[in-house]
């Protein structure tokens, strides 16, 4: 984040603790597609992770008040989220995991001009490796979630997960590792 968007986040994160909700709706709608792509790794479902998202930015706004605008605010709300999603999960309030609904095209890289078949394979890839996810714990899908959907910097998980970089290189490497086991034979 540049010096001139970091300056615009932290007046829309002011103008939000004095109650502009337009302004908080900047930080949401910045933020939103990182929100919902977070809360699938912790949830596996499209609708429990919208609901799960939107609670977050919900609770941070009525919280923004006591935020420090001179900090990054999605690391803040990211622990929002992250305690929201693992109270969902230890509640088993998960109703279903519907994984033609969890990534959309728009998480493609598609080809010009792709193919029936191409098409399908994807899609079938994208299920493999989903289900494959879904049977990692929820420690395992949040790193690998993070880096390898979101690619979120290395420096900016060891924020987030609030833990040092060789930890998040290490868990990530295991998570892996763990994916690789789940996906043998299936891709």
């Amino acid at each position: 984040m540049d010096t001139q968007e970091r300056d615009s986040e932290t007046e829309w994160i002011r103008r939000s603790q004095r109650g502009d909700k337009e302004a908080f709706g900047f930080l949401v709608k910045k933020y939103m597609r990182q929100a919902y792509c977070a809360a699938v790794g912790f949830l596996g479902a499209h609708d429990e992770a919208l609901d799960a998202s939107q609670e977050a930015f919900v609770r941070a706004f009525l919280s923004i008040g006591r935020f420090d605008a001179t900090k990054k605010f999605y690391t803040w709300y990211y622990r929002i989220l992250r305690n929201h999603c693992l109270n969902v999960v230890r509640n088993k309030r998960i109703r279903t995991i519907s994984f033609s609904q969890i990534f959309d095209e728009s998480f493609e890289v598609i080809s010009s001009d792709p193919s029936s078949e191409e098409i399908l394979e994807r899609r079938e890839l994208r299920k493999a490796v989903w289900e494959g996810l879904w049977k990692l714990e929820v420690d395992d899908r949040e790193i690998l979630v993070a880096r390898d959907i979101l690619g979120t910097p290395y420096a900016t998980l060891a924020e987030l997960l609030e833990c040092p970089i060789g930890t998040v290189m290490s868990r990530l490497y295991h998570a892996r590792r763990r994916l690789r086991e789940n996906l043998e034979g299936k891709v």
